[in-house]
């Protein structure tokens, strides 16, 4: 069984730069690279508004900003 931890989308757009990563994947590799940036709280709010925009049009997508808002909330200073 591996252990290695997931990559994150910024990671696999920078690892396979010839597969096209559609409008869902560029903003997602976006908001992470914010994020690092120290700008959590935006890219938070960013991915909420991704989800919402998202949710009756592009279920796949939306699941993916869901995924990302998921991950970065903990990081959030309250």
């Amino acid at each position: 069984m591996s252990h290695a931890t997931p990559a994150t989308n910024a990671e696999r757009m920078h690892a396979a730069p010839c597969v096209p990563a559609g409008v869902v994947g560029i903003l997602l590799a976006s908001l992470e690279a914010l994020a690092a940036a120290g700008q959590v709280d935006a890219a938070c709010r960013f991915a909420g508004q991704a989800c919402v925009s998202l949710r009756h049009d592009d279920a796949h997508g939306e699941r993916q900003f869901n995924a990302l808002l998921h991950r970065l909330a903990p990081r959030v200073p309250w």
